[in-house]
């Protein structure tokens, strides 16, 4: 046994419990001063939970923290706060009309004579980001700027805190792959500098890539912990879901026979005041029957409103979209949907799901008007219950309370398959998925992209739109790359490298465009 004091965090037998649920069984978790510690599991697997436990959001049923050695009582985040406990959690925690700078200091502000005293904390924040890189213009405010600069300044928050047990929950589900490269430097860094990091994800060439050891939750119980170095991606991911999971697609070469979605000269202006370019550039291409077409660029490029233009979330402003040779620009939303059209969205929460429904109404939120699950005006909830049921048990969908469970109190990955569930169900010729596998454990990535397969080979034309590099390359049949609003390239993805393609969605090289 190693002595007590190796440890700067031992969580020991923690218990947490829900209404239909234990999300954490007994879970012992260490934490060594100045390492990167992974905490890996599968959606669901009760990593939040764990860490709000650690964090002073939930009290436990059972179970001891030891912080430094000593026996602590966590009851909220201001305690955590104390102890030297900072964490950026998955959904980010900041005021979007506040600048970075007021965000920072929020609940540790200095005043003198009653008013905000700045300067100081103006120096110590850009002492801080000049320190570890986290380059942030204190003054700009946090609605204007990227996913990837509001991480740094949940980042920038803590270390203005001097926390030196720093929590990060699943950092990269937003970022691009360059602003990922950058956070693990930005890591190492932290650790180099006598912080110790606990990293919670479900990618595995992320914790392959910064962390030193790796501790394993599945289903709420703790599976064991690994050294990072002598174990490799295959061993972590069985550890992780119980069984060996295929972490390549196998696919049969795509058969396209006849167009399904055709975009010609698509335009769609910027709404935000003073800007004058056009977000989406005269953009033309074409999805077929039987082929998977994906749309590859940097976050950021007009993917959004390229999607939201051809699903009828915003209206085009030049161009046409047609579905079976039938002009859709103008149709509404419930057109397209009923037309043929499915559509896995972006923003799960946003435009996904209904959070405060139950999980059986957001299984039905696009045909509970159908003759199927209505009968005079009254909805036929007995319908709407095993139909519920049967998507349930085929794309394992978990939830405390079954279909009567609020989709808001379900886990990020149980969401998404439940939006896929519904998008895959429905009669559709074309599906849209967007990101569908994003913040999404190995189990779950590899039965979606099954999933996509068979969509394809049944004869739907697939468009998706992806940031993974690694989902781009091993799904699509044919990729078009978006570059600031127009279409730099087309790539066969048998032909092409990750690097060349890189070089595309970065703008430096143009080919012939789809």
């Amino acid at each position: 046994m190693e002595a007590r004091m190796d440890y700067i965090i031992e969580m020991l037998d923690i218990t947490k419990e829900f209404p239909g649920i234990i999300a954490n069984d007994h879970i012992t978790l260490q934490l060594k001063k100045g390492e990167i510690h992974a905490l890996l599991g599968e959606n669901g697997a009760g990593k939040s939970t764990l860490m709000s436990v650690l964090f002073g959001l939930y009290q436990p049923e059972g179970g001891c923290i030891r912080v430094r050695g000593k026996e602590v009582k966590i009851n909220n985040p201001l305690d955590a706060n104390a102890l030297g406990i900072g964490m950026v959690h998955q959904h980010f925690k900041l005021v979007h009309n506040f600048t970075v700078l007021q965000n920072i200091v929020l609940g540790k502000e200095d005043t003198k004579n009653g008013l905000l005293e700045m300067k100081a904390a103006r120096k110590k924040v850009m002492e801080l980001s000049e320190k570890y890189h986290l380059s942030v213009e204190p003054d700009a405010v946090i609605s204007d700027i990227t996913v990837g600069m509001q991480q740094r300044v949940e980042i920038l928050k803590m270390l203005y805190r001097d926390n030196d047990i720093l929590i990060f929950d699943e950092p990269t589900a937003v970022l691009t792959p360059q602003e990922i490269d950058e956070l693990m430097n930005i890591m190492r860094e932290l650790v180099s500098e006598g912080k110790s990091i606990i990293f919670i994800t479900h990618k595995l060439n992320e914790i392959k890539a910064v962390a030193n050891r790796c501790s394993v939750l599945r289903r709420g119980r703790y599976i064991g912990t690994v050294d990072v170095a002598g174990t490799d991606r295959e061993a972590l991911s069985e550890m992780m879901v119980g069984h060996k999971v295929q972490l390549t697609v196998e696919k049969e070469e795509a058969k396209p026979s006849g167009v399904v979605l055709a975009v010609n000269g698509l335009v769609v202006k910027s709404k935000k005041q003073g800007h004058t370019r056009d977000i989406i550039r005269n953009v033309t291409f074409q999805v077929q029957r039987g082929e998977i077409v994906c749309i590859a660029g940097i976050d950021g490029n007009g993917q959004t409103e390229l999607v939201e233009a051809v699903t009828g979330m915003i209206k085009a402003d030049g161009g046409s979209i047609s579905v079976k040779g039938e002009d859709i620009t103008k149709k509404s939303i419930r057109y397209r949907n009923t037309h043929g059209m499915s559509h896995i969205p972006e923003d799960r929460h946003k435009h996904g799901l209904v959070l405060d429904y139950s999980l059986e109404e957001n299984l039905v939120l696009q045909d509970y008007f159908e003759p199927q699950f209505q009968s005079r005006g009254f909805i036929r909830r007995d319908a709407v219950h095993s139909y519920a049921e049967k998507l349930i048990q085929k794309f394992d969908i978990r939830s405390g309370q079954g279909t009567a469970t609020k989709a808001r109190s379900m886990s990020g990955g149980n969401q998404q398959k439940a939006i896929i569930a519904r998008e895959l169900t429905k009669k559709h010729e074309l599906l849209v998925a967007v990101q569908p596998t994003r913040g999404l454990d190995v189990g779950a990535i590899e039965f979606i992209h099954k999933e996509i397969i068979k969509e394809r080979d049944a004869g739907a034309a697939v468009l998706l739109v992806s940031l993974e590099l690694e989902e781009v390359m091993n799904l699509s049949d044919r990729i078009l790359v978006l570059y600031e609003g127009e279409i730099v390239g087309q790539l066969d993805p048998k032909k092409t490298t990750v690097q060349e393609l890189g070089l595309y969605m970065a703008g430096s090289r143009r080919g012939e465009a789809g």
